[in-house]
């Protein structure tokens, strides 16, 4: 199983960017995707989640500005991150998660990084 993270990168103040999350050796339309993100010095942020049904949850702190959405036919989960600042500088990582009978599978992408800044 693989997740491989890509888009980040330095954006502006008020700037855009999305980012995709690719995973492979999976039945990816049967797992839940979720967003998470870590800034230096910082606890883990639960960002975006969206699951095998399409319902999509979001973070306070990023409601309104980022859209989470997934396309089966890819395997790939997409952020798009609107209205960026600077404290949404942070790796960002994807995880992919599934129960099936009791056991829960979880996978996780090694990120990417996301800079702020003018």
């Amino acid at each position: 199983v693989q997740l491989v993270e890509s888009g980040g990168g330095l954006v502006q103040p008020g700037g855009s960017l999305r980012v995709s999350c690719a995973a492979s050796g999976i039945i990816f339309s049967m797992y839940t995707i979720n967003w998470y993100r870590q800034a230096p010095g910082k606890e883990r942020e639960l960002v975006a989640t969206i699951s095998k049904y399409r319902s999509t949850n979001y973070a306070d702190s990023v409601k309104g500005r980022f859209t989470i959405s997934r396309d089966n036919t890819k395997s790939t989960v997409y952020l798009q991150m609107n209205s960026l600042k600077p404290e949404d500088t942070a790796v960002y990582s994807c995880t992919a998660v599934n129960s099936i009978a009791g056991t829960t599978y979880a996978y996780w992408g090694q990120g990417t990084q996301v800079t702020v800044s003018s």
